[in-house]
């Protein structure tokens, strides 16, 4: 099947399909609103994922609805642009046509100019067994899948005789400590201590172990060292172990083990483990590489000219954390700042105007470490504490997608941040409470069910 071309009223126009709908690709559709060309946006989910707020739907705080509207609904508007529901499984860049998959069922669709903005995905660095044992953090069901564990962990504690098993039920692992790994362990440390009060009579939740590990000798690695500091000083306030320059060298159902010459910290009996320590690009970057003879980078991503686009396929761009383009961060910026470069320079060509290169204007990074603590760097800005955590709250609901996401969004927080509610603490049947993976014959019972486990 071929994707038919042309607008509605049947007057062709330069087809642009673009695959994934994540910032980058939201960007870039948006931008080309009022161009003249039909444009296709293809994506394997139904929805835009707000991905910096990914731990916040982890740890109970927002719901899913309120980061991922439906890519339909957000795109309404643009009478230019259709949503397709489809994986795109191959490229022929002499064709000019991808391969889609949609339910099982394979179609074709052409282009005359494609933007590819599939984005990034986690990486383990080679140990991708250790993905059953320690989700990472890049999806809606990632997200999902750890909120079941977190509070499943709690749920199984509460009904544990055993004072070792409790402990290793109560302790969290989170490998990373770059800003997805921070805001984890403190999300995870203050839900423990500030919002599940009175919740429980057999434990305490503040008793809960938080333990940050990463393989270098740095928190918050890309950020100036003053709010380095800060971080690992608001950290330590809620009780976060953070243990640097330690490399997990094994995980599985019961615990992690580290390169550690401490004894205490070579092993570390935990149920709950939580990955972000690398990304990798997303699968299709190979498939383009392939398609188009293009160089990748050690992890993955396309090496592109200063225009975002392929080298040798004028017609291809690529963009947001896909592209290899002058050390550029993967960042949520970036990708957007992308996108609409690729947009313009479409609408450049279409009017027989000069072609620009992508210039990326660096806003700051910023970090959430608990309630009202924040660290934030805006050009020379340097803030932290509760002035850091209001910079990053205005800037997180100013890029987030939707007039009623924003009004939704400030109500949890409400109640998250002022009082001590967690709202969103449901245990799906999916992604909750399922029996544990095989236990070796020598290995101690344990009173199930455990966490569900990803085959």
């Amino acid at each position: 099947m071929t994707s038919p071309t042309g607008t509605t009223d049947g007057t062709a126009h330069h087809r642009v399909v673009i695959v994934g709908c994540g910032f980058g690709g939201l960007f870039a559709a948006r931008a080309l609103r009022r161009g003249p060309v039909q444009v296709t946006v293809v994506d394997r989910t139904n929805h835009h994922l707000f991905q910096p707020l990914l731990y916040q739907l982890a740890t109970g705080i927002l719901s899913s609805g309120e980061i991922a509207p439906p890519i339909r609904d957000v795109l309404r508007r643009q009478r230019n642009t259709q949503v397709l529901l489809g994986d795109v499984t191959g490229i022929d860049a002499d064709r000019r046509s991808l391969a889609v998959q949609t339910l099982g069922s394979q179609w074709e669709i052409e282009y005359d100019t494609l933007i590819v903005a599939t984005g990034a995905a986690q990486s383990y660095f080679g140990r991708d067994e250790f993905a059953a044992a320690a989700p990472g953090l890049k999806t809606l069901d990632d997200a999902l899948e750890i909120r079941s564990r977190i509070f499943g962990a709690f749920e199984l504690a509460e009904r544990e005789a055993d004072p070792e098993e409790r402990r290793r039920l109560m302790t969290f692992v989170v490998v990373g400590a770059g800003p997805t790994g921070v805001e984890m362990a403190g999300q995870i440390a203050e839900l423990s201590r500030r919002s599940l009060g009175h919740n429980f009579r057999s434990i305490d939740p503040r008793q809960v172990r938080v333990v940050l590990l990463d393989g270098s000798q740095q928190v918050l690695a890309s950020f100036p060292e003053s709010l380095q500091r800060r971080a690992v000083k608001a950290l330590g306030r809620l009780g976060v172990e953070i243990h640097l320059g330690v490399r997990v060298t094994g995980i599985d159902a019961h615990g992690v083990e580290t390169s550690s010459d401490d004894p205490a910290l070579q092993t570390v009996p935990s149920l709950v483990k939580i990955w972000a320590a690398g990304v990798q690009a997303s699968p299709l970057g190979q498939a383009l590489a392939e398609a188009t003879g293009a160089a990748v980078d050690r992890a993955g991503r396309i090496k592109v000219r200063d225009d975002c686009t392929v080298p040798g396929h004028p017609e291809i761009f690529v963009v947001g954390d896909l592209m290899a383009l002058d050390e550029l961060p993967g960042v949520a910026e970036v990708a957007m700042q992308s996108g609409i470069h690729a947009a313009r320079t479409i609408t450049r060509r279409l009017r027989g105007k000069a072609e620009k290169p992508f210039r990326y204007r660096d806003l700051g990074s910023m970090a959430t470490i608990s309630r009202f603590r924040a660290v934030v760097t805006l050009g020379r800005l340097r803030l932290s504490g509760f002035m850091g955590w209001l910079a990053w709250l205005f800037v997180h609901l100013a890029f987030l997608t939707g007039f009623k996401n924003r009004v939704a969004t400030i109500a949890s927080w409400t109640v998250a941040f002022v009082g001590h509610g967690r709202p969103e603490r449901a245990i799906t049947a999916h992604q909750g409470l399922r029996s544990a993976p095989a236990q070796p014959a020598e290995a101690a019972p344990r009173v199930g069910p455990e966490l569900g486990w990803r085959e």
